[in-house]
């Protein structure tokens, strides 16, 4: 992986610990709007976590297969990113 692993570490830790937080307001019966609230902050960080993993993704892999790959690699990076496209736009 080339993306920043430190950062990609602290956002799923954070993620990981509001996860857990979630535990504890559902089986303490809390208001439903506040763990609604919590939900989406939880997936925000995923998301920017698969934000930062997807950048690093195309300067690094992608790049390079397009500088140093052969057609059927260059295909192969370009049916992948079209693929992770269609599965965020779902």
């Amino acid at each position: 992986m080339v993306a920043d692993k430190q950062k990609v570490i602290r956002l799923l830790k954070t993620a990981r610990g509001q996860i857990d937080g979630l535990l504890k307001m559902v089986e303490e019966d809390r208001y439903c709007v506040d763990i609604s609230n919590q939900i989406a902050a939880t997936q925000a960080i995923l998301k920017s976590t698969n934000r930062e993993i997807l950048h690093a993704h195309i300067k690094g892999c992608v790049r390079e297969a397009f500088e140093n790959g052969d057609q059927q690699q260059k295909d192969a990076k370009i049916e992948e990113i079209i693929a992770i496209f269609d599965r965020l736009n779902q």
